[in-house]
């Protein structure tokens, strides 16, 4: 039986009758509206500035009001902004909701399906901050880049000392730490003779200063010298760069700050007063509170970068998830569902790039060892059924915790370890009695342990 109508979905129902879209492209954008409005509905612009106005001018007077486009690359970011700033509302679309495109694939066939598929209201609108959380989110994402290559010259100072046969990375902790630092920079400076490098040793050094004498007889060819001289030159420069990105992270929260009242309970007393590696130079906590009126970092695994991380991305209005589930789904915690038939295919969770799954995943690992609930919850959850698993589902919790937190005001405090022993012990003892029973069992206890 022929199909009618040469458009795919012709019989759904159009819901945003003013409805367009663009295919994004790096040196043009192919723009579709819809057929009635003008005798060439699909017309393709090119990427300079001039010509986006020009699109959207066009797409004003047409009387445009909503765009859907995917979201390619970073070329959507200028296309949004112009838009944006002529009133017209954009959609940044999931590319996996639309990229089952019938027929040939062209440019031209991915703007028009787009179109009808916004025109019918099938595509939904990606979460974007507002300016303020979005530039916040962009001097932290460069900041973590800063730090990611920086690392990576880390690597090359202890490739260089290695071919010196140096072995400093072995007796201490941190080759970027006090006393690594000191010793590294004597040798540059032209020290050579262990034992004064051995008494630069920081009192917190947890090696004696035999040891570090003995790791520092080495051979020092001049080659290795210089790489170890470049690698910690440029080291040095990303951690400048990293500081210069403390002071625009710090400007962007004390401009936040100004539209937010003090809060009326005082700042609780920080969990750790230990600074955390590579964190913000300056005092988050205090800035985070008046924003949220809501002290985060008293849930366990959640530090004041980690804090920080999570606004940059998420915003400060959480109400854009309608709940907990939306919003750990969002984050790709929450198990996947692929049923048919009534049968499940699969429950493994989607794979992200979001980097807060990341950071979650991170703080589960740390919370894990920490005598908590959560940290009794990993643990168990670990040995039943693997720490692949444990760690998503923990980083789930902390998610749950996040939103309601933040949501709702609703304040944490850990019952502990022997609390949450104590729960599942009880749940355990409960299954145990429901299946004696329904077998014609009677459970009972021994020397009065129900």
């Amino acid at each position: 039986m022929a199909k009618s109508g040469n458009s795919p979905g012709d019989g759904l129902p159009v819901i945003n009758p003013a409805a367009a879209a663009i295919d994004v492209g790096s040196r043009f954008h192919v723009v579709a509206v819809p057929p009635g409005m003008c005798h060439e509905p699909v017309q393709t612009f090119q990427a300079f500035t001039g010509d986006l106005q020009r699109m959207g001018s066009w797409l004003n007077a047409l009387g445009i009001t909503t765009v859907a486009m995917e979201s390619t690359g970073v070329y959507w970011v200028a296309i949004y902004e112009v838009l944006q700033a002529l009133g017209i509302e954009v959609i940044v679309a999931n590319a996996r909701e639309a990229r089952s495109v019938p027929g040939r694939k062209s440019d031209v066939n991915d703007a028009q399906w787009l179109q009808r598929l916004h025109a019918c209201g099938l595509l939904r609108a990606s979460f974007r901050p507002s300016v303020e959380i979005a530039r916040l989110r962009a001097y932290l994402r460069l900041r973590e880049r800063h730090l990611d290559y920086a690392a990576s010259h880390i690597q090359h100072v202890q490739k260089a000392l290695t071919l010196m046969n140096l072995q400093l990375h072995h007796v201490v902790s941190d080759v970027t730490g006090a006393t690594g630092l000191r010793i590294v920079r004597a040798i540059l400076a032209g020290e050579r003779d262990p034992k004064v490098l051995a008494k630069m040793r920081d009192i917190r050094c947890k090696s004696g200063i035999e040891t570090i004498e003995a790791a520092l007889i080495g051979n020092y060819q001049p080659e290795h010298v210089f790489a170890l001289r470049q690698s910690l030159t440029l080291y040095d420069f990303y951690q400048t760069q990293v500081t210069e990105c403390d002071r625009e992270i710090e400007a962007v929260l004390r401009s936040m700050v100004q539209d937010h009242p003090h809060p009326e309970i005082p700042l609780p007393k920080p969990r750790h007063r230990t600074k955390q590696p590579n964190g913000i130079e300056f005092d988050v906590r205090p800035l985070l509170y008046q924003i949220l009126g809501t002290d985060l970092t008293q849930i366990h695994g959640i530090g004041p970068y980690l804090a920080l991380r999570m606004i940059s991305e998420c915003g400060t209005d959480l109400s854009r998830w309608p709940t907990a589930k939306h919003f750990t789904s969002w984050l790709a915690l929450s198990p996947g569902c692929k049923i048919s038939g009534g049968k499940v295919l699969s429950s493994r969770s989607r794979k992200t790039n979001n980097p807060i799954a990341a950071h979650l995943r991170l703080a589960a690992v740390t919370v894990g060892r920490t005598d908590t609930a959560l940290g009794a919850f990993y643990r168990r959850l670990s040995a039943r059924v693997g720490k692949a698993k444990a760690v998503t589902a923990t980083a789930r919790k902390l998610a749950v915790l996040f939103y309601n937190t933040l949501r709702f005001g609703l304040g944490y405090r850990d019952p502990g370890a022997d609390y949450y022993e104590a729960a599942y012990r009880e749940r355990v003892v409960k299954q145990l009695r429901r299946r004696a029973s329904e077998l014609g069992f009677q459970l009972q206890s021994i020397k009065g342990v129900s």
